[in-house]
């Protein structure tokens, strides 16, 4: 039986496809190879000394639902970057998150860190999008990629300086992530498939990545005690999302976890 995850990637891979009739793939390569050069932005922001931070812009998630109503998606990413994030996600899916390219575009102009564009990337074409949309790096997904698209992926973000979170969730998958070439890998503490949550799963996983390589611990983040706890773990970075979009105060907040990190 399809999980929600395969039910998201077989939408993803729709929507590429009206995207390709609308802006052939071809002519988008072209666009994006005249571009200048990424630098890789996203991956040297999380090799600071420290627990980095990664604050998500999201409206919605398929298992919360709608997280906010009213999304002021620009002041959302200004709070963040004022209070001192390293990097912001903007979800860009709009069935089950509710997002927009846009969304994306526009924060990347309006804010001086660098902006994941996190999506279910299905196809490079999606890579070639986050680099005209501004942003600084992508997500790719273990779970909906064979071993030869990850690292054809890898190999596109690595020609076009974009930074690639490569997002794992069971021993199998590390190996498959560090195999491709990863340099950035992400533990998801939520099963896709089916969205429990088990945040040991950072630190259990954590230990099979090398030294060198960029991890972050990704959902699960719910207030002060999980970060004093991720500080003292192999965590080089944490994506908080649903946390702090709930947050009253979200400078406040993020201000006194960095305080702990």
């Amino acid at each position: 039986m399809p999980t929600i995850l395969d039910e998201i990637a077989a939408h993803t891979r729709i929507r590429v496809a009206k995207a390709k009739e609308e802006r052939p793939a071809e002519a988008l390569m072209e666009e994006v190879l005249a571009l200048p050069r990424g630098s890789f932005v996203f991956e040297e922001a999380l090799k600071k000394p420290g627990l980095s931070f990664i604050c998500e812009c999201k409206k919605a998630s398929p298992s919360k639902g709608v997280i906010a109503e009213d999304f002021p998606y620009l002041d959302i990413a200004r709070d963040y970057a004022a209070a001192g994030a390293d990097a912001i996600s903007v979800l860009t899916e709009p069935e089950w998150f509710l997002g927009r390219n846009a969304y994306a575009e526009e924060i990347a102009k309006a804010v001086p860190v660098p902006v994941l564009r996190k999506d279910f990337t299905v196809d490079p074409y999606m890579i070639c999008e986050a680099k005209l949309l501004g942003a600084s790096a992508v997500l790719l997904i273990v779970a909906i990629l064979s071993a030869e698209e990850l690292r054809e992926d890898l190999n596109l973000c690595g020609r076009l300086g974009l930074s690639a979170l490569v997002e794992c969730h069971d021993e199998r998958e590390i190996d498959e992530a560090l195999n491709a070439g990863a340099r950035i890998v992400g533990v998801n503490n939520r099963n896709l498939r089916d969205f429990s949550v088990d945040t040991s799963l950072s630190d259990r996983l954590g230990a099979l990545i090398p030294d060198g390589i960029v991890l972050v611990s990704e959902s699960g983040v719910k207030g002060a005690e999980d970060i004093a706890r991720l500080k003292n773990t192999r965590a080089d970075a944490v994506l908080v999302g649903e946390a702090l979009m709930r947050a009253t105060d979200r400078q406040k907040t993020l201000r006194a976890w960095k305080a702990l990190s």
